[in-house]
Parts: C-alpha cells; sequence; structure tokens
C-alpha cells in the first residue's frame, strides 16, 4: 500500500483539488483509493461536531464509506490549541492520526493524504508535515501557487529543503499566461537541475477560483429576496456599485458572471446591474430593496441576497473566502480534471509511486 502526502506552501494552492483530480484518475485506472487529512485548520461545526469543511465533500466525491470524522481525525480549533500547549489535553494525536490512517487504508492500494492549510503549520502540535510524512512512509507532493517568478522557484526551493528525501515532485499551479514563459522554459529546467522533480505546470484559471451563489449567501449570512434555486451558480468577478450610473455603467458591461455589491437603497445601480452579465446582488445594511428590482431579477434569473453587514464588511468577508479552488460542483472538477490530463505527467507519478 502506498502513501502521497500533497501538501503547499502556503493557503489555497489548490491542495484538495489536487487529491481530487488525482484520486479520480487513480480510480479510473482501477486502483482502490483513500483519503486522509491528518491535521485539519479548518474547523466546521455540523450538527454539533466539529469536522474538516471539506471532509465530507471529499467523501461523497470519492464515494468513501469511512465517515468524515474519520477522514480528518484531528481539527484544531484555537481552545484545542490552547488545552496542547497548556498540558492540559490528554488526548494523543499522533495515536489518533496512526488509528484513522489504519481504517482509511483497509483494502487500499494508495492513500492520499492531505496537508494542512501550509508547510508551516501542525509544528506547535507535533504534527508537521515533514513529521507525518515521514511517519507514513509517505511520498510528498507541493504544490507551488503561482505568486511571481522569484517566489515560484524559492518557494520550491524552501519545500524541497523542508521536505527532503520525501519529496517526490512539485506542480506549479496557476500560472498566469504573462508567467507562462518563465514557469515552463526557465523554472522548470531549474529545478529539475535541482534535482526537484516537476511533474506539473497548470495554467491559471479564473474559473475555478469562481465561487457559487449559495457560497457567497453562506459566508455572509444572507437572505435569498429572490432566486434561490441559483445557489450553484458560479460568480467569477465580484463588483462594487458605490458610484454612479453612469461610471458604474461601463464596469458592469466588462465584467461577465458578476456579483455586484451594492447598497440596498441603491434601486439605480441595482437595475443597470440587472442590464447586464450578473449572477447575484449582494445588498448590504439590511436595506430591502424596491419590489420592482426583486421582481425584474426574479424575471432575470438573478439571485438577490440581502445581508446585515455594510459594504465593507461585506467585502472583506467575501475576500476572505473567494479565489479559494472549491470543487463543489461537478463541472469545476471536471475542467480541474481536464487540466490535470494536459498538464500533469501521470505516469511520471505512476512510475515514482512504483504503481
Amino acid at each position: 500500500m502506498k502513501a502521497l502526502y500533497i501538501s503547499s506552501i502556503e493557503t489555497f494552492s489548490g491542495k484538495t483539488a489536487f487529491c481530487l483530480g488525482i484520486a479520480r484518475r487513480l480510480q479510473a485506472d482501477g486502483y482502490h483509493v483513500g483519503y486522509l487529512k491528518p491535521l485539519s485548520t479548518q474547523p466546521h461545526q455540523v450538527g454539533g461536531r466539529i469536522l474538516d469543511e471539506d471532509a465530507e465533500f471529499v467523501r461523497q466525491t470519492l464515494g468513501l464509506t469511512e465517515p468524515p470524522e474519520a477522514l480528518a481525525p484531528v481539527v484544531l480549533t484555537p481552545a484545542l490549541l490552547e488545552s496542547k500547549l497548556k498540558g492540559e489535553l490528554e488526548r494523543d494525536f499522533a495515536a489518533e492520526i496512526f488509528a484513522a490512517f489504519s481504517l482509511v487504508s483497509q483494502n487500499k492500494d494508495i492513500v492520499l493524504l492531505e496537508g494542512g492549510a501550509s508547510l508551516r503549520d501542525g509544528y506547535a502540535v507535533g504534527l508537521s508535515t515533514p513529521t507525518v510524512a515521514r511517519i507514513f512512509s509517505a511520498h510528498a507532493l507541493v504544490i507551488v501557487r503561482w505568486r511571481g517568478e522569484i517566489h515560484l522557484v524559492d518557494d520550491a526551493l524552501a519545500a524541497h529543503l523542508r521536505l527532503g528525501d520525501t519529496l517526490l515532485g512539485a506542480v506549479l499551479n496557476s500560472v498566469p499566461e504573462a508567467g507562462w514563459h518563465f514557469a515552463t522554459a526557465i523554472a522548470r529546467p531549474f529545478l529539475e537541475s535541482r534535482r526537484l522533480p516537476v511533474l506539473g505546470v497548470l495554467p491559471q484559471e479564473k474559473w475555478l477560483a469562481a465561487i457559487s451563489v449559495g457560497e457567497l449567501a453562506d459566508v455572509l449570512d444572507g437572505e435569498f429576496l429572490a432566486r434561490p434555486d441559483k445557489r450553484d451558480t458560479l460568480v467569477e468577478t465580484l463588483t462594487v456599485g458605490a458610484m454612479t450610473v453612469e461610471s458604474a455603467l461601463p464596469r458592469f458591461r466588462r465584467q461577465l458572471n458578476k456579483a455586484v455589491i451594492t447598497g440596498g437603497d441603491r434601486t439605480d445601480l441595482q437595475s443597470a446591474a440587472l442590464e447586464t452579465s450578473t449572477r447575484a446582488l449582494i445588498l448590504t445594511g439590511n436595506l430591502r430593496p424596491s419590489p420592482v428590482v426583486v421582481k425584474r431579477a426574479e424575471e432575470m434569473g438573478v439571485a438577490v441576497i440581502l445581508v446585515a453587514h455594510n459594504t465593507m464588511e461585506t467585502i472583506e468577508a467575501i475576500e476572505r473566502v473567494f479565489g479559494k479552488t472549491r470543487l463543489g460542483q461537478a463541472e469545476k472538477l471536471e475542467r480541474f480534471e481536464a487540466l490535470l490530463e494536459q498538464h500533469f505527467d501521470f505516469k511520471r507519478l505512476y512510475e515514482a509511486l512504483e504503481l
């Protein structure tokens, strides 16, 4: 049985997406695949239980039978961390992840381990990525998200230094068109010359970073005033309507598949947005819009979400999640799998894992 630990230098680099994409390819090739997130720093409360926010989605997508809590055995909350650091907690985290690994690896050919938010995570509780990778004799694959030319190379080399001989290779992810030549023709051969295999270079796809209307409503604790059936509709861009209609219209027309954030009393901007490619109106300040606007939105198939926050608070809340590659929609996962097929070297991965 093999183990592959997928980690990253920083948050929102695409670890869950890669776990799912690689796992689905392995399953299609006839392998029995397990999944484990040894340490989660993304607590999500469901029915009084603290779970990892992605575990249930991964479980359903891969058709796994283990419960979500078994897939993410240690979910670190601030209170749990404090107890651990004070020496008040008697839980043996290492024993817990061993037990979980034993469960999820039964009758499996390979288990994909998903790292925490970044390579910095886990040291305080003895569950750093290098430590866990060595505990399970796992190969590591690091996802390096584009942050500019120098960061791309330095991040990859830093991961190589941190993970040492457990590092199987790197993937350069979300590379914009302007950086494609540098990533493929300069960075990749340089890293290969430093004995760091680069198994793929994936282009930036803004559509993959889109967020659904339902996710926006959940993040903002918003109330649907129109078209709640549009929860799965994807929003690719955000724009703030805080100016005159004359200055807003050119921007509204340029941006496709957008959500417009504006005050609930700005009927003029709301009406203008509805005449362009708008997926959702997010109305701030708990100010209910004109019934005419709501009726027009219903007719146009545009969701209207009322939130209590002011505009600045709304923007800050959205910025915390926007851009994270969430694959909650089948079409997004299928597109990501297509990207992997085109830009990721599965043959090289299989050879390195001796599959």
